[in-house]
């Protein structure tokens, strides 16, 4: 365990660390809800072609990946009374609610080719105010706080609260078709969507507001930005871009996270297949809510257990070996998958005296629970336990979820220590929000491929989404293509970051030999 304790000026207090993690919050609810959105109620509710729906899903995204680096460098040479990050971040904010808002107030009857440009061009604005918002928030999350130990506490906190959002996304394929929530979908879409972009105005300004960067008021070799010099700043990112690329700690945690977030991306959508056509059948209507349920408690488990684990495994342990120990441990829970949604197995389990004592508790709880539901009209909340429970499938989550849990609380602590390398090795500015951009932008470039990856293995293992009825054939592959695709790329994840060299001796000589260089920030 590390011996040097965090000094008094180097901790957070929990008001900024509650308000950077508002941010995060909001940096999750607008892409998992844009993402629902765009992929199912496009097609369900207004009827869009799946393949329109898709390129509106992808699209965009490489306009997004442009103008990451250049928000981040814009940020990183800002000078302004209110710091470097703040005032994008609380433009940013009001400007993603308002787009995201007017996104999705789309008439019923309005045509699919309107639709398509309303979707696409909103969309395109959106993205915007949202790289405004996200690039400096990401920065100034590594500016928070210079003690090793204490970046990984903040972005402990930050990424609990970003899990929110992952508990609240799920259950909008549930709420919006209810029909007792909502007279239509269309009408659900566009009632979630003016609830999404208030709280992204109302939490999204909030670390504008509360949370404090260094003091950049001393920092030296910052650019002007204006339009005389948009030409000599397109030469300046482009060399900050190569300096940041030439970063060997920083590449081998973009590499890592490329690994083990899209392995976890391309078969996010497995679990839910597998549930409702494997061990119901094919009916969604017996399957009820399991499937969301398995993404909330999976949430609920990363954030509140694994993920203070992790953050107390780094500060025993070190970084690295606490993100290679949780991504083996994700290893171990993605092999369990194969035990846990095993149909024969789970209905074994409901047959045992602890099967049969958890399925009348549950059903004692929503018979008492039901009537509060019905009146304040979250009948959609309910479970019915007349039909089997699959309690088995809860039993990995425990252990894969180390992989995500572990993957943001520590690469964006250990991306905070390679800003300091950056600072020593080539001067001023620090480049937070550079490296953070480059860092969301492997990211995102994985998301999209995994997007395309994950529909491709569906049509290899020969799943057919108009059919109920899917071979077992084509099911036993899905579930070996879940389980395997996963540990592999964390597998390789933890080969990758074998020989990570940033540790806690090396990272605190490096604050050292910066402060005595150009004093505290």
């Amino acid at each position: 365990m590390s011996n040097i304790k965090t000094a008094a000026k180097d901790k957070v207090p929990v008001g900024q660390k509650a308000a950077f993690g508002a941010g995060h919050f909001i940096l999750n609810i607008l892409p998992g809800t844009l993402g629902v959105f765009i992929q199912f109620f496009l097609l369900t509710a207004w009827g869009v072609d799946p393949l329109w729906a898709g390129l509106l899903g992808g699209l965009p995204r490489i306009f997004d990946s442009i103008t990451d680096p250049i928000m981040g460098f814009i940020s990183d040479n800002t000078t302004s009374r209110w710091g470097r990050r703040r005032p994008y971040i609380f433009i940013g904010a009001i400007i993603s609610g308002i787009l995201f808002f007017l996104m999705w107030q789309i008439d019923d009857n309005a045509s699919q080719t309107y639709i398509i440009w309303h979707v696409m061009v909103v969309q395109i604005l959106f993205l915007i105010g949202n790289t405004m918002f996200a690039t400096p928030l990401v920065g100034l999350g590594y500016e928070m706080t210079s003690d090793y130990n204490e970046r990984t506490r903040l972005m402990a906190y930050s990424n609990t609260m970003g899990q929110i959002a992952w508990m609240i996304v799920p259950w909008l394929y549930v709420i919006i078709p209810d029909t007792e929530t909502f007279n239509t979908q269309t009408e659900g879409v566009r009632t979630m969507a003016l609830i999404v972009g208030a709280m992204c105005v109302i939490f999204g300004i909030l670390p504008a507001l509360f949370c404090k960067g260094i003091d950049s008021s001393h920092m030296e070799g910052r650019k002007k930005i204006n339009f005389k010099t948009l030409a000599s700043n397109m030469k300046d990112l482009l060399a900050g871009i190569k300096q940041v690329s030439k970063n060997k700690p920083f590449m081998k945690l973009c590499g890592a996270t490329f690994l083990v977030f899209n392995g976890f991306q391309l078969v996010a959508a497995f679990g839910v297949f597998i549930i409702v056509f494997y061990m119901y059948s094919g009916s969604y209507e017996m399957a009820g809510t399991w499937p969301a349920w398995f993404n909330t408690i999976n949430a609920i488990i990363t954030a509140f257990i694994v993920i203070p684990i992790i953050s107390k495994m780094a500060n025993k342990w070190g970084k690295k070996n606490a993100f290679i120990i949780s991504t083996f441990l994700s290893i171990v829970g993605y092999l369990g998958k194969w035990w846990g949604f095993d149909k024969e197995l789970n209905s074994k389990f409901n047959d045992t005296a602890i099967g049969e004592g958890l399925t009348s508790g549950l059903g004692s709880l929503f018979e008492y629970l039901n009537p509060i539901l019905d009146n304040i009209g979250m009948s959609w909340f309910t479970i019915d336990p007349g039909n089997d429970i699959p309690w088995l499938i809860f039993l990995p989550i425990p252990l894969f979820a180390f992989g995500m849990g572990g993957l943001f609380t520590l690469m964006m602590s250990m991306t905070a220590d390679v800003c300091d390398l950056d600072e020593l090795e080539n001067g001023m500015p620090r480049k937070e929000g550079t490296f953070g951009a480059i860092y969301w932008l492997m990211v995102k470039i994985g998301q999209s491929i995994a997007l395309v990856l994950g529909g491709l293995i569906l049509k290899i293992v020969g799943f057919d989404p108009n059919t109920t009825e899917q071979t077992l054939e084509t099911m036993n592959n899905l579930r070996i293509a879940d389980i395997l695709v996963p540990s592999l790329t964390a597998a390789l994840a933890i080969w990758v970051m074998w020989k990570y060299s940033l540790d806690e001796t090396r990272a605190r000589e490096i604050k050292e030999e910066l402060l005595e260089r150009r004093g505290e920030l």
